[in-house]
């Protein structure tokens, strides 16, 4: 039998307690980027790193202010939310060297939103043949880095 190791991911799969109000806004509002995720603030959006990622690199452009949709928000935080998938998508580019991406919003719960009240955009870097036979029948993603590695990595390459 192969195993896989993930045990950065202990906490989750044990039944960590879900978060008490918006992490999204306790991020924004918390003093440690690091601890956080938090890649880069602009003055109405900033960059943070999907907790539990598709792939390598998978993050979200998020708005400042606590709103869900995309009518909700300013013409701005959506330029600002926009310019910074710009910024990210440079960003893996150059420290990942993806062949793609997914870019996108999962607007309401049902459209597949895990953080349905705040307006968020996934960027999620996508390669050749990152599709094989793991999630087809084990339902299991394989990701080949901690978050920690790619926050440091990203921090990196974020820098101007």
């Amino acid at each position: 039998m192969n195993r896989l190791w993930a045990p950065w991911r202990s906490a989750y799969v044990s039944g960590s307690q879900p978060a008490i109000g918006c992490i999204l806004c306790d991020a924004v509002r918390g003093g440690d980027d690091r601890r956080s995720l938090l890649l880069k603030r602009s003055s109405a959006a900033f960059l943070i790193l999907n907790a539990y990622p598709y792939s390598p690199g998978h993050l979200m452009a998020v708005v400042n202010r606590h709103v869900a949709s995309v009518e909700d928000a300013r013409g701005e935080e959506l330029a600002e939310a926009i310019a910074l998938v710009q910024t990210a998508t440079a960003a893996l580019r150059r420290e990942y060297g993806p062949d793609g991406f997914n870019i996108g919003i999962n607007q309401g719960r049902v459209a597949g939103a895990g953080i349905a009240d705040h307006l968020h955009i996934h960027v999620v870097p996508r390669w050749n043949g990152d599709t094989n036979f793991m999630p087809v029948l084990g339902e299991v993603k394989v990701l080949p880095e901690s978050l920690e590695t790619t926050y440091d990595r990203l921090k990196t390459a974020l820098r101007p």
